[in-house]
Parts: C-alpha cells; sequence; structure tokens
C-alpha cells in the first residue's frame, strides 16, 4: 500500500477535538486532507484557514471529494451526518458517543452496513500501548481470573453545548463513561450486564449531570467501577485523565494512560500545565482506522463498540432516575 493515500475529510468543528483531529489528518502520511465543512460557516471557514485546508461550502460537496470522514459535530448530530456519508458511500469514524440514544445508533449501524461503508468509533484509549500489554497479559493469564477494575476519566467541563441536554444527549455520563466502557469490555473481553449509578450536578449548576459513579455488573461475575465526572477545577494543570486499576486473583495492574508528561510551572502565564511527550494516541487511533480502510479490512473499533458503551450510559441515567440497577438488556429492548 506504499504511496497510496486514503481521501478524507473533516465534518464540523463543533467539539473540542476537532482541531486536534485536522493537525492529525495533516500530519498522517497516509490522509490525503480533503478540506472540511461545518454548518457554522463562519467556524469552519477560520478553522479551514487555520488548517490550511479547503473550505467547502456544501457538505454534499466534502462527500463527494472525500473516501472517508471524520464527524467532529454535536452528539445529536453524529446520525444525520453518518446517514449522510454513507448515502455517498463514504466510510465514516465519528467521535464518541456514537450517538444520543440507543435508535439512533443502530440507525447507523444499520444505515453503513446497507451501504456497505465502515463506521468507526474514536475510543484513543484502545491506541495505548500501556492498555494493549495490559489486555495481552490479561488474555494470557498473567493476572489470573480478573475479579474487579476501577476505571477513572474524570475532567474539566468543556462547556459550550456540553452542558446542553438535546445536543449532547446528557452530561459527564454521556462525555466520559463511554471510554472507560469500552475500555473495560475491550480489555477483559466480558460485557456490561447491568448498571447502577449515583449522579448529580454538585460543581457547575448545570442542567445536566457534572459528577457520576457507576458500578457494572459483568457476564464473567467480575464488577467495575467508573468515575465519569466533571471534577477537575479549571486550574488543573490538564482537561483530565484516565486510569485502569485491574484486580486478579494472580496480580494487580495500574494504568495511567496520559502520564506520559512533564510538568510545566509557567510563571508568566500564572499557571502549571502537564506537556504530552509519550504516545500520541489520537495519531495512532486515526491511524488505525484509515490503514484498515486501506487494506479492505474491518476497522479495529466499530459501531457495534460504540453501541455497547452508549448502552451503559443510557443504563446508567434510567439507574439514577429509578434509584435501582437497570439491566443492559432493558436497554436494548
Amino acid at each position: 500500500m506504499a504511496g497510496v493515500k486514503l481521501r478524507v475529510g473533516l465534518i464540523s468543528f463543533a467539539h473540542v477535538h476537532a482541531a486536534g483531529v485536522a493537525r492529525t489528518l495533516r500530519a498522517l502520511d497516509q490522509v490525503d486532507f480533503i478540506g472540511v465543512h461545518d454548518e457554522d460557516a463562519a467556524r469552519g471557514r477560520a478553522a479551514a484557514k487555520e488548517h490550511g485546508a479547503r473550505w467547502h461550502e456544501s457538505l454534499d460537496g466534502l462527500l463527494a471529494a472525500s473516501d472517508a470522514v471524520v464527524i467532529e459535530s454535536t452528539n445529536a448530530d453524529h446520525r444525520r451526518y453518518t446517514e449522510a456519508a454513507a448515502a455517498r458511500c463514504v466510510h465514516v469514524l465519528t467521535d464518541k458517543p456514537i450517538a444520543t440514544t440507543v435508535a439512533d445508533g443502530k440507525a447507523m449501524i444499520d444505515t453503513c452496513a446497507r451501504a456497505g461503508v465502515q463506521l468507526g468509533i474514536a475510543f484513543p484509549v484502545r491506541s495505548s500501548p500501556a492498555v494493549i500489554a495490559l489486555r495481552e497479559a490479561i488474555a494470557g493469564g498473567m493476572l489470573g481470573t480478573i475479579r474487579a477494575v476501577r476505571a477513572t476519566n474524570p475532567g474539566q467541563y468543556p462547556g459550550r453545548w456540553f452542558g446542553d441536554k438535546k445536543e449532547a444527549g446528557g452530561g459527564a455520563v454521556m462525555d466520559h463513561t463511554v471510554h472507560a466502557a469500552d475500555a473495560i469490555r475491550w480489555l477483559l473481553a466480558d460485557e456490561v450486564m447491568r448498571v447502577h449509578a449515583e449522579l448529580g450536578s454538585f460543581v457547575y449548576g448545570l442542567d445536566v449531570e457534572d459528577c457520576g459513579i457507576l458500578t457494572l455488573d459483568l457476564a464473567s461475575g467480575a464488577f467495575a467501577s467508573i468515575d465519569c465526572s466533571w471534577s477537575r477545577p479549571q486550574t488543573f494543570p490538564t482537561w483530565g485523565g484516565v486510569t485502569l486499576h485491574v484486580v486478579g486473583d494472580k496480580a494487580t495492574v495500574d494504568i495511567d494512560v496520559f502520564r506520559q508528561a512533564l510538568t510545566h510551572y509557567d510563571d508568566a502565564a500564572g499557571r502549571a500545565k502537564l506537556v504530552g511527550w509519550g504516545d500520541d494516541l489520537n495519531t495512532r487511533m486515526i491511524g488505525d482506522f484509515v490503514d484498515a480502510i486501506l487494506a479492505r479490512r474491518r476497522v479495529p473499533i466499530d459501531g457495534e463498540a460504540g453501541l455497547r458503551a452508549l448502552e451503559v450510559a443510557i443504563a446508567a441515567y434510567r439507574s439514577a432516575e429509578m434509584r435501582r440497577p437497570v439491566d443492559i438488556a432493558a436497554v436494548r429492548a
């Protein structure tokens, strides 16, 4: 496949990840970054200029020029953009969560399958070499039988539409649970059967939850917890983080996924920040997606993985509302 490039477009700069995705698309050797379309034309033009990309006035124009697109819109818009891309036989990599409802997630998967295109979900934690090594160790029996997992994905409140239930589908649970839920499923080759959640808006006074703790029962008999809270203050030196504490009957392992960073104390700015020096997980994730499309292989993180993670988030909302555990089967019904 040497010298072959995939034509990739970027849909929307609504998401905080969009700028990083644009930089990655420009940097990857196997990508021809076709350009940008945004429902907010002023924002899109400015972003296209900043990243040296072509601005596409119409979505149809971008799709006509692309083999694949990355969607960085609001969560609620994932379905309509995915269906538009599939209608033009364009592959899709969408930011998480796959959608804001299980029905929309299923529709996206079905639409892409009928069109013969692939649907990928952005779960960069799977691209961490440390997480990959842990998965291999678990599969090889080094930890013995897994008894429990504690996962944390706390962060700062991103602002903007992330606090709008209609656009985001919820708050911290919708934003961060899916990363941890997918990591747990993938690491353990296990499935979530039941969810209990305690949620609330304690920090920012939002109409959506900014704090949440989930407890999961897994098919294997193990259990897990997830802290998905927007609990990091705006003065915190980085956006947040992801940690995993995995307990087996032979060994216990801890991973701090984004700790490959130096602490920079900046007197001029009056703050400290973490400056990453390690693996760029977004570059690895997007590169793996592109490589799979070029090689006509199944993408490594598909729509079904996105749907399974979304089901955990939806079950958490139902659990908090009903004040009791909720079976995943009830969410799928």
